[in-house]
């Protein structure tokens, strides 16, 4: 099964951001802070999962992020803001801060969405860690 990899790099009291790369492909992302993997209010635990492609009303094509322990129905959508997801993995092309709110949000992102479906849709294992980056 393809492999991806999940960095998380850079966390506030209200978000996570991060890079999804896969094959030759990298991804923006933006997820929930940690708080002791909570429903729909904390990231899930770093770790390796099993990634597999779904459908939805309510987000059209997307992944699921399997076997997370304690936790279901996590996903990777499109989405702009920390605001828009409740646990799971916004997915996209660029991190800004678009609102003007002082934090950086990713943009792009139904197209990265679309991009990592038709490219990568048989599923991938995905690995997330964290490697803060530290400034000079």
């Amino acid at each position: 099964m393809l492999k991806a990899k999940l960095t998380r790099f850079e966390q506030s009291n209200k978000q996570i951001l991060g890079e999804l790369s896969i094959d030759n492909d990298i991804f923006k992302t933006l997820e929930l802070p940690w708080k002791d993997n909570k429903k729909e209010i904390s990231c899930i635990p770093t770790g390796r999962y099993r990634c597999i492609k779904r459908y939805s009303k309510k987000y059209g094509y997307h992944f699921e992020v399997t076997n997370v322990n304690g936790r279901f129905s996590i996903l990777i959508h499109a989405g702009n803001y920390y605001y828009h997801t409740l646990g799971c993995i916004l997915i996209g092309l660029e991190h800004k801060d678009i609102n003007k709110d002082g934090l950086k949000d990713v943009i792009g992102s139904t197209k990265a969405l679309k991009m990592l479906y038709d490219k990568y849709n048989s599923g991938f294992e995905l690995e997330i860690v964290y490697e803060p980056r530290i400034s000079l």
